[in-house]
């Protein structure tokens, strides 16, 4: 059970990915966790990827392959992997069919623009817990005050609306080609895609993916 989990940024991918995993034993794959343990490990790789992070650039489609490739060899993805945030290019997902990295499964969360940059604008978080806050779907009892230590919430960078704005255009331009590259590839039967609608409840969504992958 190879996945890829496709969609903007405060699709939910996240929250779903944590329900994938434990509900079928198989490792989420995040890049950024790779490129700290390769680098932490000392190995070949994670040297070659430390002198380009060090430097300021951004590291190379060809190393994060090769990181994939050994990720994956691993004994904890022999009933298969979640890759979450990657590929991001087609150029990545090409070097990947190349590689022989074969995926059953393309997972695209659809959600509107504006509904994402309403989910994710409206959160409220508590620095000291991480406890999270949403004004309107999830609000804390006393406006702006934590429920348990009344300190005040904040937003985080990342939630504001102009950041959440700029993250959504970057994924259109770079990301977004790939639900039809996938669906191409799904037509030529390479791999099975399904758009699932992220603007349902989470366990409905968990619900429908369930039963999609057990099928």
């Amino acid at each position: 059970m190879r996945i890829i989990l496709l969609g903007a940024p405060g699709a939910g991918k996240g929250t779903q990915a944590q329900f994938l995993m434990n509900t079928f034993g198989i490792p989420q794959i995040s890049t950024g966790d790779m490129l700290r343990s390769a680098i932490k490990s000392g190995s070949e790789l994670g040297k070659k990827a430390k002198q380009v992070m060090d430097a300021g650039q951004l590291v190379s489609d060809d190393i994060i392959i090769e990181l994939v490739k050994e990720r994956i060899a691993e004994p904890d993805c022999q009933n298969g992997f979640l890759l979450d945030g990657f590929p991001r290019t087609i150029p990545q997902a090409d070097a990947m069919r190349d590689n022989g990295i074969e995926i059953d499964y393309v997972l695209e969360f659809d959600v509107p623009d504006e509904i994402i940059v309403d989910r994710m604008s409206g959160r409220r978080v508590h620095p000291g817990s991480g406890r999270v806050y949403h004004v309107e779907h999830n609000p804390p009892k006393v406006e702006g005050k934590d429920d348990e230590t009344g300190e005040d919430l904040v937003v985080r960078p990342d939630d504001q609306e102009q950041t959440v704005r700029k993250r959504l255009s970057v994924y259109h331009e770079q990301t977004e080609p790939l639900v039809e590259y996938y669906q191409k590839l799904s037509k030529e039967g390479k791999t099975e895609y399904h758009k699932i609608d992220g603007t349902q409840p989470v366990e409905r969504v968990s619900e429908q993916l369930g039963d999609l992958l057990r099928k």
